[in-house]
């Protein structure tokens, strides 16, 4: 079996379809990082593992995921729980990595429609990841959420971001281990209905999640 870790905060109305979407073979854990709107309930009644997760903020749902991860469970996929990835297309970035080609695979947005990526979150991971390719010479051009590797190597990398940083973190620290780096492109879609990215959302957000980017980028 491959899992999935799904950070959540407040994502409810997303996760049944999310959730349903599974490829065979996939499992569902999702890291609740304090949501108020019954996301753990929901997740739950949906076959999902549910765990705990804190303090507030994206890597630590993401890390708490990982480390209650079963380690038979030898792939890991991390994917956003709003709905704005299709997990049919999981196998995408973990088949890669599951024949040994590559060592971490990201999986590189192409919005599914106009207004789906808004120009300043665009925008935004578009700096970032031009810093990481000069900086580390990583050939990827979107620090991108849905993502794959094993879990023996992940756990190696020590990631100690618990903010917005961690996935930067990840990628950071994969290069200079000398792993194997890469991205394939994945559909980007429209969040579930009613609902708002706290990073691509505002452009508040994505100011927040690129300074805590830059902190990774600069330690």
């Amino acid at each position: 079996m491959t899992v999935v870790v799904l950070p959540c905060l407040n994502e409810a109305a997303a996760l049944p379809w999310v959730l349903s979407r599974l490829p065979d073979g996939y499992t569902a854990l999702v890291a609740d990082n304090g949501s108020t709107d019954g996301s753990a309930q929901v997740a739950a009644a949906h076959g999902a593992t549910v765990v705990t997760a804190s303090p507030r903020g994206f890597g630590a749902a993401a890390h708490a995921g990982l480390l209650a991860s079963d380690p038979a469970d030898d792939v890991v996929c991390f994917l956003d729980a709003d709905g704005s990835f299709d997990p049919a297309q999981l196998p995408r970035v973990a088949d890669p990595v599951r024949a040994g080609e590559v060592d971490l695979l990201l999986g590189r947005r192409r919005p599914s429609g106009r207004g789906v990526w808004p120009r300043h979150a665009r925008w935004g991971n578009a700096v970032v990841a031009w810093r990481l390719r000069r900086a580390a010479g990583v050939p990827v051009h979107d620090i991108g959420p849905m993502r794959a590797a094993r879990r023996s190597v992940l756990l190696a990398l020590d990631l100690r971001d618990r903010r917005f940083g961690y996935p930067l973190e990840m990628v950071v620290k994969a290069a200079r281990a000398g792993l194997r780096v890469g991205e394939v492109d994945v559909d980007y879609l429209p969040r579930a209905s009613g609902t708002r990215s706290k990073v691509t959302g505002t452009v508040r957000g994505t100011a927040r999640a690129v300074w805590d980017m830059t902190k990774v980028l600069a330690g």
